[in-house]
């Protein structure tokens, strides 16, 4: 399976979301899947991709043309896509991914999450969604999913549509047993298409 691994281009943060996304790829790669990413070197992008790399896995990095800064980008892939734009990156990485992991991350990856959960609740894409919840990161990203439920913003079946996991194991397994279910929220919700 190709996984695509969202997730911050900080070194700024604290080691342990970089141990702990490092250790991910590194499962993962030994479970027979591949990466697909952005590309970069640092932060949790880098420690997925060294994880994967430290198994001679196979790495996929889809970048924009303007990063072409020394350094930026993971020098151990086996193939480098250069897009025009990010948002094409964006596409390209959904074309070539059989599941998509969320990492922490910025404004960037939480960008890149929405696109994603937004094509599933659209019943645009089946693929797995899994949120990497490292220490509770994301549990105010659930907070907020729950309060659009709440207000009747979105069904709750939206929040299904996405894995948290704070474990390795638990993300391997959900991969390995994941069966998908065609949802469309313009069905739910009777909408005339």
């Amino acid at each position: 399976m190709n996984i695509c691994i969202y997730g911050s281009a900080s070194d700024d943060i604290d080691t342990h979301y970089i141990e702990e996304t490092e250790k991910l790829g590194k499962t993962l790669a030994k479970n027979g899947h591949s990466l697909v990413f952005g590309g970069g070197a640092q932060g949790l992008m880098g420690a997925a991709a060294r994880g994967f790399y430290s198994e001679n896995a196979h790495i996929t990095g889809v970048v924009p043309k303007f990063f072409n800064v020394d350094g930026i980008l993971f020098a151990h892939c086996d193939e480098m896509i250069r897009t025009d734009t990010m948002r094409t990156r964006k596409q390209k990485m959904d074309d070539l991914a059989d599941a998509f992991i969320t990492a922490p991350g910025g404004i960037g990856t939480f960008e890149e999450f929405f696109e994603i959960i937004t094509l599933k609740q659209l019943g645009q894409s089946d693929k797995p969604l899994i949120i990497f919840n490292i220490d509770g990161y994301f549990d105010s990203l659930l907070n907020l999913l729950e309060n659009c439920v709440a207000g009747k913003f979105m069904p709750h079946k939206t929040i299904e549509l996405v894995h948290f996991s704070d474990t390795t194991e638990d993300i391997v397994e959900y991969l390995n047993a994941y069966k998908p279910e065609e949802f469309n929220i313009l069905k739910y919700r009777n909408i005339k298409q």
